[in-house]
């Protein structure tokens, strides 16, 4: 393994470690994502509604996620394809 991978690697570890440690110290920015993600969510999959989503969380809890796409960090684009996942599931559920 090429030494920028594992330093990127490296770096992707230490950004995901301080994004879920933020998480423990503050339980509710799951449930006010979760809140957030469903009132906009809508079955299409567009950038726009993404954007909006990510404002708004980063507008209602200490996470902070860029509105452009092209700015997220790997941290940010798994939270929010986790996020996605989430809504899915419960939107199947019902």
């Amino acid at each position: 393994m090429s030494s920028a991978s594992e330093m990127q690697k490296v770096r992707i570890i230490n950004e995901l470690r301080e994004f879920i440690k933020k998480l423990l110290q503050d339980p509710a920015i799951l449930e006010q994502s979760l809140s957030i993600a469903r009132a906009h969510y809508t079955d299409g999959d567009s950038q726009q509604m993404w954007a909006t989503i990510a404002n708004e969380i980063s507008d209602n809890t200490s996470v902070h996620i860029p509105e452009d796409p092209s700015e997220h960090s790997e941290a940010d684009r798994l939270f929010l394809e986790v996020l996605k996942e989430v809504v899915d599931e419960g939107k199947a559920l019902y």
